[in-house]
């Protein structure tokens, strides 16, 4: 019975387990936190949207530069993550953990270089995004907070790459959920104000959110943090990070900009259209969670059979993923074409944002099955080290389609506009697959060399 016990607990093995298996034990606990992760920034965007609208417009605005944040640190923590994984996979773990330890500095490095930047052009960023005064004083105050005091997320990203390589998805999932509750508890608490307290508006939202995240921080500190190796072996490592790692940089990056473009044509329209593509991320970022779970946890096993010269289980992680991540996704689905008023209504009350968003919604939700393979499929070149694959699927998405396409369609109208979703994601697809199978085939050829 004792090692029955242990068995079951002990951490996937890669190389031999089945791989639904693997992703059914390693995704339910991403999926967890990042569920959690998704009801903050619903709850956010709630006590937000209660306190005042153009606040909830502000938000909008500012989360082009929060995804910029993210796609840096998580993008530095997924190269980390495929590397270590990589040296797993070919047996070589003191070269894993030297990679590990390379983490720390190099999150505390790009914490600096983003905040400093991000203080100094947060107003030319507000005044370009808005042209209501009240609304582009709120960028400002809410970007600044975030922006500067952002190191929790840095650190948080890193550890939790690092633990993930592994196989370890507990503790990240633990420290995700803490962290989203502090931010939830404190939301109203900052906003409003409690007891000694001050009402702090939107101010207070985000602190509560840099509190969350460092709380986070802490939490995957423990476990997460490793000794670096000598200073004259970071320069090799860091190399090798960013090669694998840029892909991931880029695909996050590019919402930031893209999200950007589309909030520039949509403000030609109204304030009201940009609240609601602003509204349309904060309920994808709850739907596109079995998505995210796939995407971290097929990294580090496509990177490890890849390494070990397995090609065929890299194949069926993929075939796996793809079949699961699109069953699930049949809810977000169901949701935005039934039920998009009511979505819409739970932030807010303005009847051109409840129209305009009815007709978004119900546009927007036909994309998000050709979305998963549009998605996935830069993931798997980049876990192969495929960078440029990767990197090519990325920049015909979010730079030749998404706001070419957004133009285009402006042009006809708005109801139109929201047509660049769709199209976007089936003519990524058609790309991805073509791509995959011309790699199918070196793969195979390798194999019977």
């Amino acid at each position: 019975m004792q090692i029955m016990r242990k068995t079951s607990k002990r951490e996937p093995d890669f190389g031999k387990d089945k791989i639904m298996s693997i992703l059914l034990r390693l995704s339910p606990p991403v999926m967890l936190a990042q569920l959690i992760q998704a009801l903050y920034n619903l709850i956010d965007s709630y006590f937000v949207g209660s306190y005042s609208e153009s606040g909830l417009t502000a938000l909008s605005i500012i989360y082009p530069l929060q995804l910029l944040m993210i796609a840096l640190a998580v993008g530095t923590g997924v190269g980390i993550n495929t590397l270590m994984s990589h040296f797993l996979g070919i047996g070589d773990s003191k070269k894993s953990d030297e990679t590990a330890g390379v983490g720390t500095p190099l999150a505390c490095a790009i914490w600096f270089a983003f905040a400093v930047i991000c203080w100094f052009i947060m107003p030319f960023y507000a005044d370009i995004s808005t042209e209501t005064k009240q609304i582009a004083q709120e960028v400002v105050v809410y970007g600044r907070i975030v922006c500067v005091c952002s190191f929790g997320i840095f650190f948080e990203s890193v550890w939790t790459k690092i633990l993930q390589a592994t196989g370890n998805m507990k503790i990240p999932m633990v420290a995700q959920i803490v962290g989203a509750i502090v931010n939830i508890i404190l939301d109203p608490i900052m906003i409003f104000g409690f007891g000694f307290i001050p009402k702090m508006g939107i101010a207070g939202a985000a602190i509560a959110t840099v509190i969350g995240q460092s709380t986070a921080a802490v939490i995957v500190m423990f476990k997460g943090l490793k000794k670096p190796p000598k200073l004259s072996k970071f320069g090799h490592y860091i190399k090798r990070i960013y090669h694998l790692g840029f892909p991931n940089i880029l695909m996050q990056s590019a919402y930031t900009f893209y999200i950007f473009g589309l909030n520039l044509i949509l403000k030609t329209f109204s304030d009201q259209a940009v609240t609601v593509l602003g509204l349309y991320y904060k309920w994808q970022s709850l739907v596109f969670i079995p998505l995210g779970a796939m995407q971290t946890c097929i990294v580090p096993v496509i990177s490890y059979n890849y390494g070990a010269g397995m090609f065929d289980r890299c194949r069926k992680t993929l075939k796996d993923s793809v079949l699961l991540g699109t069953t699930i996704m049949l809810i977000g689905v169901l949701a935005f074409e039934l039920i998009p008023t009511q979505l819409l209504m739970t932030f807010s009350s303005d009847s051109a944002v409840i129209s305009i968003g009815t007709t978004a919604f119900r546009i927007i939700g036909t994309s998000f099955i050709p979305l998963v393979t549009s998605l996935i499929y830069p993931v798997y070149f980049q876990a192969i080290g495929s960078a440029f694959k990767s990197s090519m699927l990325t920049i015909l998405r979010t730079v030749v389609l998404l706001v070419p396409l957004g133009i285009i369609f402006a042009q006809i109208g708005l109801d139109f506009f929201w047509l660049t979703f769709p199209c976007t994601e089936i003519i990524t697809t058609i790309v991805g697959f073509s791509l995959y199978k011309f790699e199918k085939r070196k793969m195979i050829l390798h194999n019977n060399s």
